[in-house]
């Protein structure tokens, strides 16, 4: 798959969607992947959509609303290998304050700058840069 990711990557596009079910093994062996659903894909030199991603495959920059790359395919493709590895979702979030609430107990809080650059950041963090959390989160204060 990274072979894929690198071809995409050469030819300028990136993905924006990729999930388990948007890879397909193309052979007996399960050595040749496939990626396919292109409905969200952008180039480098043009702006793409603001919303993409599934939810539990969103990397952290496309949730804060900032500029992204080809490094959400990257994010994307490690979500999907923690998730065929342990046989459970690395983000299972309902909404995203729960997806970047998983983000900061997995990973920590975001970069000072990123917070500070974001464009949805009213919606995530108060006037302290404190995290506003989701009114349905399953995850206990204080993780």
């Amino acid at each position: 798959m990274l072979q894929a990711l690198d071809h995409l990557k050469e030819i300028g596009i990136i993905h924006c969607d990729l999930k388990p079910e948007n890879v397909l093994f193309t052979n007996s062996n399960y050595d040749q992947v496939k990626i396919i659903d292109f409905g969200s894909a952008c180039t480098d030199f043009k702006a793409g959509f603001s919303y993409v991603q599934s939810r539990f495959y969103r990397s952290p920059e496309v949730v804060l609303g900032l500029p992204y790359n080809h490094a959400v395919d990257m994010w994307s493709f490690g979500c999907i290998i923690a998730e065929l590895l342990s046989c459970t979702p690395l983000f299972p979030a309902i909404n995203e304050k729960e997806l970047l609430e998983f983000f900061i107990i997995r990973i920590g809080y975001p970069p000072t700058e990123m917070i500070t650059a974001c464009r949805k950041r009213k919606m995530f963090f108060d006037n302290n840069g404190k995290l506003i959390r989701s009114k349905v989160s399953r995850i206990p204060p204080g993780c």
